[in-house]
């Protein structure tokens, strides 16, 4: 009766040691996740937010829709972007996908 009484009081699993190795286990699943997924994407996004401020008049962009122009107005939300001679679009801010640098010697062409 003793041994059956001594079988029944033990925890299957292993008792306290696995649910710490199961905690461990999950710390570093997350900090796994942290610095491959979420603080990549939380720089990308503070840098696209850095250049969408520093844009300003007279920089060459291209648009999240591959339209190319030069800026030719700004205002808090929209961008106004001159892609001919006499044609001027309105887009929002959130619209530029990249400011493109234009090489020296090449801005008449």
């Amino acid at each position: 009766m003793v041994d059956l009484a001594y079988a029944a009081a033990q925890i299957p699993g292993g008792g306290a040691g696995s649910v710490a190795t199961q905690l461990v286990f999950f710390a570093a699943i997350f900090a796994i996740f942290y610095f491959l997924l979420i603080r990549p994407q939380q720089k990308q996004r503070r840098e696209r937010e850095d250049m969408l401020r520093a844009v300003k008049r007279g920089d060459r962009v291209v648009t999240s829709g591959g339209l190319h122009g030069t800026i030719a107005g700004l205002d808090e939300n929209t961008v106004t972007v001159r892609v001919a001679d006499q044609v001027k679009l309105v887009f929002d801010r959130s619209a530029i996908g990249r400011i493109v640098s234009v090489p020296s010697g090449k801005e008449g062409a």
